[in-house]
């Protein structure tokens, strides 16, 4: 099941163009789609999970329109945003057996079946009792997760799933979202660089409405081996390698501060290469240093 996304734009009363024709081809597995807050992510999410339209463009899941078939959509569509409210005082059980009497699962056996394998794939099979006010950050999460899995459907859409867990929670959370990607396209949607790193095959950059990147994380990385360089710096001379370097990222490092450059020779003495990684292809591409490409970096990792 391929999601093809053709030239898509979207704009608000207020002027702001949140989408610029956007295109992507998302095929079966994980998919990351990564920018940072305001980037258009969210509202390319909700024309995806059909609950906007967009003003012009295509989008097609296998053989189905997603602006106009949005019923025959929803049915195969599974959808976990980003603001995911529950019923505190409802256990998790009784709220997961509504939602899926609402997918259409009328007959109470067959919705017990459902509810039961959820929450065992889930991991909240011990917990499904407890009423949901009391769940964890990481538990409410995995709990959206088994709602958008009702109807068993064909293409998962998370929004910033991650976002507030502690280490732990991101961990079983990102290894259950590695599970279904082996069964249907899971888009996730997000601006942290680890979650696409270690999860998705294919990924794209999004920066104001515009795809920037399209490619495989691993073929992304291999295309910026030998054009990073780093440097351990005193915080004071930041300013003066700014002026001087393409820098692309800086932290902290023990009291001083590790910047990386990106370029195609040595910026001087005092740099050695770095092994690039995810987050220097985003910070490159968000920079500008990476022109827009497509799927031509499919073959790099191979």
């Amino acid at each position: 099941m391929e999601l093809q996304i053709r030239n898509v734009s979207k704009s608000y009363s207020n002027g702001v163009q949140a989408l610029k024709d956007v295109s992507l081809t998302i095929p079966a597995g994980m998919y990351g789609l990564l920018g940072p807050n305001g980037a258009g992510k969210s509202t390319l999410m909700r024309i995806l999970a059909t609950l906007q339209e967009p003003d012009s463009g295509t989008i097609r899941l296998g053989d189905l329109d997603v602006v106009r078939q949005k019923d025959e959509v929803r049915k195969t569509l599974g959808y976990l945003p980003q603001e995911f409210g529950v019923y505190p005082k409802a256990s998790a059980e009784e709220l997961l057996d509504y939602f899926a009497i609402l997918k259409g699962i009328p007959e109470k056996k067959a919705r017990k079946e459902v509810v039961e394998a959820l929450f065992r794939q889930t991991n909240l099979w011990e917990v499904r009792k407890q009423k949901l006010g009391g769940y964890s950050g990481g538990m409410r999460q995995r709990f959206g997760v088994a709602v958008a899995l009702l109807g068993s459907p064909r293409l998962l859409i998370v929004d910033e799933p991650t976002a507030g867990l502690d280490p732990a929670e991101r961990v079983r959370f990102l290894n259950l979202l590695s599970e279904l990607g082996e069964n249907s396209a899971v888009i996730l949607s997000t601006h942290i660089v680890e979650d696409v790193s270690e999860l998705c095959t294919r990924m794209a950059i999004i920066d104001r409405g515009e795809i920037l990147l399209e490619a495989e994380p691993l073929g992304a990385i291999e295309e910026m081996r030998g054009r990073i360089w780093r440097s351990v710096i005193e915080k004071s001379a930041l300013a003066e390698v700014e002026r001087e370097h393409a820098v692309i990222s800086t932290k902290m490092l023990a009291g001083r501060t590790l910047v990386h450059v990106f370029g195609e020779a040595s910026p001087g003495p005092g740099f050695e290469r770095a092994e690039p990684d995810l987050e220097d292809v985003y910070f490159s591409t968000m920079a500008g240093h990476i022109g827009r490409r497509s799927a031509q970096l499919e073959g790099v990792a191979s």
